[in-house]
Parts: structure tokens; C-alpha cells; sequence
């Protein structure tokens, strides 16, 4: 009896879209993101964020390409219109959203996967000279608020949500939100406000972990306070007692 041994079928890798269905997704996004966005046209003709990433997969063909001054050279050139510098090395998933777009910076090894959502002022830095990865990495869905720094190779995870001026250098656990400097995790997903499956625009209510601290600083003071208050007026009334 001959021994037919099956090879295993390769695994089927997604087929990545084309570069027309990454712009049309592009646009579309914006309006699940944005309360102001109106219609596509608007979106395509007056978004400097969506500029900067339309851009950016041009160029990042050509850097994938080979072709690495052309891709620099169109990478600077959308720098110079939208204020937002995406080196073209950077690896971008599909959907991203750059609101306001402006002083965005994305380093060459960065990664960034789908339906992620950046604030203007944002940076994903590195720290090292080293080659190799020196950029972070942001997973599906991430929110990054305005003038955050995530900086070195660290990882963002799932659906985790960094607030507005924070430094984050160490990993984020996924759905969790960190705020703050250095970058501290605050509030779980679970905790999180969602309307109609859109982000939550409510920046305000983020957390405040030094001012909750103080807060139970306060209260432990006033405790003390009124304990010695006591202790004093009965050591008070015994004295008047013996005399």
C-alpha cells in the first residue's frame, strides 16, 4: 500500500485593497468619527488629515517599491500641505483618521493598524539609534488624543485610548486608557462611554489620578483634624474636672 501523504493547504493571506478602496475608506470613516464631517466631496477637498494619509500609501508603494527618494520626496511634499509628516516607510492600516492634521509625526518604523483615530499635535516617536524597530506600535482601534507622545517600540493595544498630552513609553494593555506623564493606565473598555458604536468624543471626563489622590489626602487630613479636635477637648474637660 503506498503511503500518500496530503501537504497542507498555505495558509490564505487578506487580500490587501487597492489603493482607490483604501482612499474611498479613507473618506468614508471620517463621518463616523467626526460630528462636522458632511459629505464625501467636502471631506476630500478640505480634510488635511485625510490628505496626509491619502498620500502617504502613494508613497509608501513607492518605499515598498524600491523607490525611496521619490517616496521621501512625496512624503515631504505632503508634509509641506498638510502639516503632517508620515514617513514613508511607516506602515498604516486601513481607515485611519488624522483629525485636524496638524503636527502629526509618524516615525519610519511605526505601525498602526485599523480604524485608528489620531488628534492634531501627536507623536509616534523613537529614542534609540539603534536600527530595527524604534517606533511604536498602535493595534485595531486605538484613540490617541491631542498632543500625546508615544514614543520607543512600545505596543498599544486593542481598542486602548491614550488621553490628550500624555507620554506613554511603556506597552498599554488592550481597552485599557492612559493618561498623564509619564503615561499611567486609569479606566478600563468596560468603563468607556459609547454612542450608536461611534469614539468617545467626551475628552473631558477623563480621569484624574493626581487629583483623586489629593482627594483622599483631603479627607484623610480632615479626619485627623477632627480626631485631635476631640481628643483635645476631652483632655480639656478632664482638667477642669480635677481642678
Amino acid at each position: 500500500m503506498v503511503d500518500v501523504t496530503i501537504a497542507p493547504e498555505p495558509a490564505v493571506r487578506p487580500r490587501r485593497p487597492g489603493l482607490l478602496a483604501c482612499w474611498r475608506q479613507d473618506i468614508a470613516c471620517v463621518k463616523a468619527r467626526d460630528p462636522a464631517a458632511r459629505f464625501g466631496f467636502e471631506i476630500l477637498m478640505t480634510y488635511p488629515g485625510v490628505h496626509a494619509v491619502m498620500i502617504h500609501r502613494v508613497a509608501h508603494r513607492l518605499w515598498r517599491a524600491g523607490a525611496r527618494f521619490p517616496a521621501r520626496l512625496l512624503s515631504w511634499w505632503g508634509r509641506f500641505l498638510t502639516n503632517v509628516d508620515i514617513h514613508p516607510g511607516a506602515v498604516i492600516g486601513q481607515r485611519l483618521f488624522i483629525d485636524h492634521g496638524a503636527g502629526v509625526v509618524i516615525g519610519e518604523t511605526a505601525v498602526i493598524g485599523d480604524d485608528v483615530t489620531l488628534y492634531h499635535g501627536v507623536t509616534l516617536g523613537g529614542t534609540s539609534w539603534s536600527p530595527g524597530r524604534r517606533h511604536p506600535t498602535l493595534e485595531d482601534g486605538v484613540l490617541v488624543g491631542a498632543g500625546a507622545k508615544i514614543l520607543s517600540p512600545v505596543v498599544v493595544g486593542r481598542g486602548a485610548r491614550v488621553g490628550a498630552n500624555a507620554v506613554v513609553m511603556d506597552n498599554v494593555p488592550p481597552g485599557m486608557t492612559v493618561v498623564g506623564i509619564p503615561g499611567r493606565v486609569v479606566k478600563p473598555d468596560a468603563e468607556r462611554r459609547r454612542i450608536d458604536g461611534r469614539i468617545d468624543l467626551e475628552h473631558h471626563l477623563m480621569p484624574d489620578p493626581v487629583g483623586e489622590a489629593i482627594a483622599v489626602l483631603i479627607d484623610r487630613i480632615d479626619f485627623l483634624e477632627a480626631r485631635l479636635a476631640h481628643y483635645q477637648s476631652r483632655g480639656k474637660t478632664t482638667s477642669e474636672d480635677r481642678s
